[in-house]
């Protein structure tokens, strides 16, 4: 053999020898695999939808009218309030759009905490509690006990207007003090919450008591095999409404709140301390604090206008009652054919028991409002979710483990997940739903058991909400 065919000979040794080094484990992975060779995948969430906002709009159809109240409102929600308005002296947040800002004004809690700039802001002389920080979410803190040991349940301003002096005022002689959250931490007695996006809030409240009962009582076999249940929330005696009245509530976590101008005045109250002619006594009467008549934001009888009459909760009601809802996006993430089978995905396995697809408004003043489908995803009531989510809370009707189902459209573009914001991840958050006594328990199983590509298109479907 000379040195050419030596040399050839050679080479086909390692040829063959580099053929078997990468054949083998292929077919190894092919015999594991049942004959498919693919490379391992686990679903994830997408996370934040990029491209068009979808929101932010008045509903289609208002008349002239009814978008000046609609643009008053916004002016209103958007407008950050000063000591000599009326703020605090307890307060959380110096204006709605502040907690209600992303993806636009009327959504939820933005990347950026507002929280964390208020608290030091003209002076004022607040410590940032370690549950807020900067790229957390907007939250309120409530406690479970009083220090007797009876329930509590109430919202415990974050911040005092100690120390401050905007334009509007000077409060550097109040001197009261933070609630010691420290101390109420280390007791485990603090639970948060987080804003709801109020997009297409006017919509769902003018879904009749007869259609939410309705949808209840749907398909009832197949919900109690998994374990379904829930209950409207039903008025009766909470404060600052009538017990005789008995209509379903559905606005806040724990649908505590019947109507927008109630979950207004409510809000202006309790986030920012400025009363009003719904919540007329202030939550904190130190005299050297107050620095605005009581309450502070009423009805204008002199107004020379029907708008110039109006007080700040009548114009934040009209703004989320003339807001639109989100519109969903038709191809992201995923594409269109993965989102049609993570809505078939979303349906087959439970979740549209609860968050159901669609009800219908009834017959309204506002032509806009009368007689439209409103694709929310909830059925507006009260489910027991379960140890990893209850926090204690009882709040209306509802009790400790208790919470109304969240509407999930503009869901694709929200930061923060879970009454208390706990996670960014949609994984986590639909994970949460499973636990003990939750009445998602069934249906979590259901997700679990879907095959990782199945998850994932019900996940981009969940995402183009």
């Amino acid at each position: 053999m000379n040195n050419i065919e030596t040399i050839k000979a050679k080479r086909t040794i390692l040829t063959k020898r580099f053929r078997l080094l990468v054949v083998v484990p292929i077919a190894l992975l092919f015999a594991a695999s049942g004959g498919i060779i693919h490379a391992k995948f686990s679903a994830q969430d997408p996370g934040v939808r990029g491209g068009a906002l979808g929101a932010g709009d008045p509903i289609a159809g208002l008349t002239a009218n009814e978008l000046a109240f609609f643009a008053a409102g916004k002016d209103d929600f958007e407008q950050a309030e000063g000591v000599g308005d009326g703020l605090g002296p307890r307060f959380n947040l110096d204006s709605c759009v502040g907690c209600h800002t992303h993806p636009v004004p009327g959504g939820s809690s933005p990347a950026v905490n507002p929280e964390v700039k208020v608290a030091t802001a003209f002076g004022a002389r607040n410590a940032v509690p370690p549950f807020i920080t900067s790229t957390g979410p907007v939250r309120e803190a409530r406690f479970k006990f009083k220090p007797d040991g009876t329930r509590d349940g109430g919202v415990h301003a974050l911040f005092v207007i100690s120390g401050r002096n905007d334009q509007s005022g000077d409060a550097s002689k109040c001197n009261i003090a933070q609630p010691d959250f420290a101390a109420e931490l280390k007791r485990n007695n603090v639970i948060f919450r987080i804003p709801t996006p109020v997009f297409g809030a006017g919509l769902i409240e003018q879904i009749p008591d007869a259609a939410i009962l309705a949808n209840l009582g749907a398909n009832a076999d197949r919900k109690a095999a998994l374990g379904i249940a829930g209950r409207p929330s039903r008025i009766s005696g909470s404060p600052n409404s009538n017990g005789n009245d008995g209509t379903i509530a559905r606005f806040g976590w724990k649908a505590q709140n019947k109507s927008l101008l109630l979950f207004s005045g409510e809000a202006y109250n309790v986030e920012m301390g400025i009363t009003n002619e719904l919540f007329q006594s202030e939550r904190e009467e130190e005299t050297t604090c107050q620095f605005a008549p009581v309450p502070n934001d009423v009805t204008n009888t002199d107004g020379t206008t029907g708008l110039d009459t109006l007080s700040g909760i009548e114009k934040f009601s009209f703004f989320m009652r003339f807001l639109a809802p989100p519109a969903p996006s038709l191809d992201t993430p995923g594409g269109s054919l993965s989102i049609a089978n993570g809505r078939q995905a979303f349906e087959a396995i439970g979740c549209a028991y609860c968050h159901t697809p669609m009800l219908m408004t009834g017959n309204f003043t506002v032509t806009a409002l009368a007689n439209k489908p409103v694709n929310l995803y909830s059925d507006l009531s009260l489910h027991q979710m379960g140890p990893d989510l209850a926090d204690g809370i009882v709040q209306g009707e509802a009790q400790g483990d208790e919470f109304r189902t969240a509407p999930l459209w503009g869901l694709g573009q929200r930061i923060f997940f879970l009454h208390d914001g706990r996670t960014t991840d949609l994984v986590e958050a639909i994970q949460a739903h499973g636990s003990g006594s939750s009445e998602a328990k069934k249906v979590i199983k259901n997700f679990n058991a879907l095959d990782e590509d199945a998850k994932q298109d019900l996940l981009n479907f969940l995402r183009s909400l």
